[in-house]
Formats: C-alpha cells, sequence, structure tokens
C-alpha cells in the first residue's frame, strides 16, 4: 500500500478539489491504482453514478481525472443546503433524510463510521486514496467533530498537503496562522504547502517562499499560477457569486442569460455553453435587460419553492413581457417545474407542506413526493442523441404542449418514456436532464431553438474535459513539486 495523500486547505475555495484532481490524473498517468476521497461533502452541485447514486460532483470529477467510473464510496456523505440551517443528507448515495445542522452534529459519530467503511471498501480497491478536505481544517470549535479534515487524514494515514489561496490575500497568515491553530500531531501531518492562484512574475515571490519554509520548517512545494486556459467543474457555486453588472456586455455578440436562484444547483450544466467563444453565457439576479437576451435559463434549484417564490417576485412580469416580445424561456430540472402551473409539496419535503402557484408559462404541474429520482439517462431530441442524469423529487405532468424527448434508457436499461415540454409556439421549454449541453448534437439544435446561429462545430464536452484534465496536469506539473510525497 502506497502512502495516502490528503489535500487540506487553509479555507474555503483555496482549490482544494482541482489540486486533488490534478493529483488523481498524474498518479494514474504513472499507472497507479488510485482514487478520489471525500468523507463528507457540501455542496448543491451533484452528480449521478453509473449505479443511479447520487454524490457530490468535485468527487466525480476527480473519478474522471483518475480515469475511473465514479462510485459512492468515493464520497460517503452529502450534504445539500436547502436553507440556511438545513440540508437534505444524502448517505451512500441515497437520501438519508433532511436535518438542521444541530441534529447532524448529534449524530456525528455515526457518519464518521459511515465514512470510515466507505474509506476501507474503496482502499480494498486502490493502492493509493487522494482525500479532499472541506473548508478550513483550522476551524478550532468544529475540529472535536469534525469528520472530513484531520480525522480522517489521520484515519487513513495520510501525508497532508495544506492549500492556500493568495489571490483573496494574506498568504503568509493563511499558512502560518493554520500551523498555530493545529495541534503539534496535526502540524506534523502536513508535508508541505501549495500556494493557489498566484497572478504575475512567480520570482518575484522567492523570497515569500524562503519565508515560509523558514517560519514553519516545511516545504513549499510550489506555486500555481492563475490558469484560464481550461476549465474544470467546480464543487461550489463561488464562481457564479458575482452577477453580471453588463459593462463587459458586447453588443455585437448573441448571449444567453442564466438567473441566479438563491438555491441554484447544478450550475456545471451551463460550462458547455460557456466554452463557445463567440456567445456570451452571463448569470444573472435581476431582470434588468433582459431584451439583450436570445434566451433566458431558470436552473435548477435545491429550493423550488423557496426559490419560485423570489422568482415571482423579481422576475414574473419581465419574463411574460419578454416572451411576448419573442424571446426563448428555457427550464431545467427545478427550473422546468418553476415554469409551470404549480408546485404541490404535499409531504413538506422541501419545507412547510402547501402549494405554489408557478410561473405559467409552461402547461404542466408538478407534485414534490418521495422516493428521489436519480438516474443516468440517455434522450432524443428529434434526431439529437444526447446523455445526462437526472435528480428530482417528484414528478412532472404535461397537461398540454407536447413532450419535448423522448428517453431511451435510464441506469443502462431501456425504455420509452418522454421529458420536459415545449409549448408557446415553441418559444418555451423545459426538461428534467441536467448535463443537457454537453452533446454536441445537443447543443447546436438548441441554439437553433434559441435562434442562434454559430457556425463553428461543437465537440463533445467528454472529449473537451479529457483534455481539460490534460491541460491541468501540465500546469501542475509544471509548477509544482510532489514527488517528495511520491
Amino acid at each position: 500500500m502506497k502512502k495516502n495523500i490528503a489535500i487540506l486547505g487553509t479555507g474555503s475555495d483555496v482549490g482544494k478539489s482541482i489540486i486533488a484532481a490534478a493529483v488523481c490524473r498524474i498518479l494514474a498517468d504513472k499507472k497507479e491504482s488510485v482514487a478520489p476521497f471525500k468523507s463528507q461533502n457540501m455542496s448543491n452541485n451533484s452528480g449521478i453514478t453509473p449505479e443511479g447514486l447520487e454524490m457530490g460532483r468535485a468527487q466525480i470529477v476527480q473519478a474522471e481525472a483518475a480515469r475511473l467510473s465514479p462510485h459512492v464510496d468515493m464520497n460517503p456523505i452529502l450534504l445539500k443546503p436547502t436553507g440556511e440551517k438545513q440540508s437534505q443528507v444524502i448517505l451512500n448515495g441515497k437520501v438519508h433524510g433532511n436535518h438542521t445542522a444541530m441534529d447532524y452534529h448529534k449524530n456525528k459519530e455515526f457518519y464518521f463510521k459511515e465514512a470510515c467503511k466507505a474509506f476501507d471498501r474503496l482502499e480494498k480497491k486502490y493502492e493509493r486514496i487522494v482525500l479532499e478536505g472541506a473548508g478550513s481544517c483550522a476551524e478550532v470549535n468544529l475540529m472535536p467533530n469534525d469528520i472530513v479534515n484531520f480525522a480522517m487524514a489521520e484515519y487513513a494515514g495520510a501525508d497532508v498537503i495544506l492549500v492556500a489561496d493568495i489571490h483573496r490575500g494574506g498568504v503568509f497568515a493563511q499558512i502560518i496562522g493554520t500551523l498555530k491553530c493545529l495541534p503539534v500531531k496535526y502540524q506534523d501531518m502536513i508535508k508541505g504547502f501549495i500556494i493557489n492562484r498566484f497572478r504575475g512574475d512567480i520570482a518575484l515571490f522567492n523570497d515569500g517562499i524562503e519565508y515560509i519554509e523558514k517560519r514553519t520548517g516545511k516545504k513549499v512545494l510550489g506555486v500555481l499560477p492563475w490558469y484560464t486556459h481550461f476549465k474544470i467543474d467546480a464543487e461550489d457555486s463561488v464562481e457564479i457569486e458575482q452577477c453580471t453588472s453588463f459593462k463587459d456586455f458586447q453588443a455585437d455578440k448573441p448571449a444567453i442569460a442564466v438567473i441566479r436562484l438563491p438555491h441554484i444547483a447544478n450550475f456545471t450544466d451551463f460550462h458547455a455553453l460557456s466554452k463557445i467563444d463567440k456567445l456570451q453565457t452571463i448569470f444573472i439576479d435581476q431582470p434588468d435587460h433582459l431584451s439583450k437576451f436570445k434566451a433566458v435559463i431558470i436552473p435548477g434549484s435545491k429550493n423550488t419553492r423557496k426559490d419560485l417564490e423570489w422568482l415571482l417576485k423579481n422576475f414574473k412580469n419581465p419574463l411574460e413581457k419578454y416572451k411576448k416580445t419573442g424571446g426563448c424561456i428555457f427550464g431545467i430540472c427545478g427550473g422546468f417545474q418553476m415554469l409551470g402551473e404549480f408546485v404541490d409539496d404535499p409531504e413538506g419535503l422541501e419545507g412547510n407542506p402547501g402549494i405554489s402557484k408557478a410561473l405559467g408559462l409552461l402547461p404542466v404541474q408538478t407534485i414534490l413526493k418521495s422516493p428521489k429520482t436519480t438516474t443516468i439517462s440517455e434522450f432524443t431530441w428529434a434526431k439529437a442523441k444526447g446523455k445526462g442524469y437526472e435528480i428530482h423529487m417528484g414528478a412532472t405532468k404535461i397537461i398540454d404542449g407536447t413532450p419535448l424527448l423522448e428517453i431511451n434508457s435510464r441506469n443502462s436499461l431501456s425504455c420509452t418514456d418522454s421529458d420536459g415540454c415545449l409549448a408557446d409556439n415553441n418559444q418555451v421549454a423545459g426538461t428534467y436532464i441536467h448535463g443537457f449541453f454537453d452533446s454536441s448534437q445537443v447543443l447546436s439544435k438548441w441554439l437553433g431553438w434559441a435562434g442562434i446561429t454559430i457556425k463553428n462545430s461543437f465537440e463533445d464536452m467528454n472529449s473537451t474535459k479529457e483534455k481539460d484534465y490534460t491541460l491541468l496536469k501540465e500546469h501542475f506539473e509544471n509548477y509544482i513539486d510532489i514527488a517528495p510525497l511520491l
């Protein structure tokens, strides 16, 4: 058994997920049998395994980087926030209930045991495990009940790499302050540092490296520059927190708006669109300037009725006006539900039971109910073939209009179902399929539906991802030396 490696951070969104993916690809290309692992994820950006089980997208990305099919043992616990103090808990790929932060905290011992069982199963299959931590690894108030950072790294017998983000400033305080907050046994587990997101001439930071190494007695494994020449799916929605102010809007370039819902889920659905050079994909949180867009997309949500309330207040009249002037409106998953006549939650799956009137732009009606649908689905839109995944509670019934898609298989089992709805003179449509744009055929057809003509041919996202993982590996190897840990 080779030494496991844990990628921990000085804070949230310092780049742990991406660095873990880079290490997985490097080790896989060295012909090592390597797998990713994160005991507990907190994110509404999830995906589906080939078995039809749900897990965090970060570990799906890392599995792809390691040239593996994702498995829920790589992320046994997933917390999907539904509000400020409550999350849906996914355990071993299935819904385990909705819990407040306090309820979950009281059951940490149980969840840690479950995480250790998953790790043990994984370790029997692979030579080396690359673990990812969560947030800051030095939250002293949370450390006694932590099941993600040092507790898990200690259980795994892993060497720790500490990641800091120089872009947000205070990198010396990040690193040295983190060490000062840790007990000695955890300090000793840290074998080196990676400084992420550097801009400018790295040579100017040589004195900084010397200072850190002298103060800590530990090696800086490298300084990783900011990159823009490839894109890796992110775990959190931090990348879309800042919505557009239209100061960079290009009037001569077609644009698509994605409404940035308060509880947006699976925002990575739009990476295929954002990769098109001759197209602007812009996240908005205000209804100003809708007329500038060829299409408006309502994305998925982890709290459909809450986000629907916000949407009705801020976007209902502007969307109706936008449709009347010829605009195209498209909904995905929760966004599809919101476009309908109502969303009924009789069991209180998202909060208090009740019915919420929806936007009324599609002739569909939704009832939220268990169990959760989690499938990898192959589909056809006219002659365009695609593959995506479904993660949703309940079912949506079409009252009028026509189904958008033919579903050819779910979780590798052939079927003859339909999905989605197309109505209002083909201006409004919706689907439950995440990853809808990842097929080049479907992407081309959707752009045509939205009245956007782009002559370039498109590459399937799977091919694009492979190139991006290669570029990530090369970028990492150019600047980081992890040989001492191998």
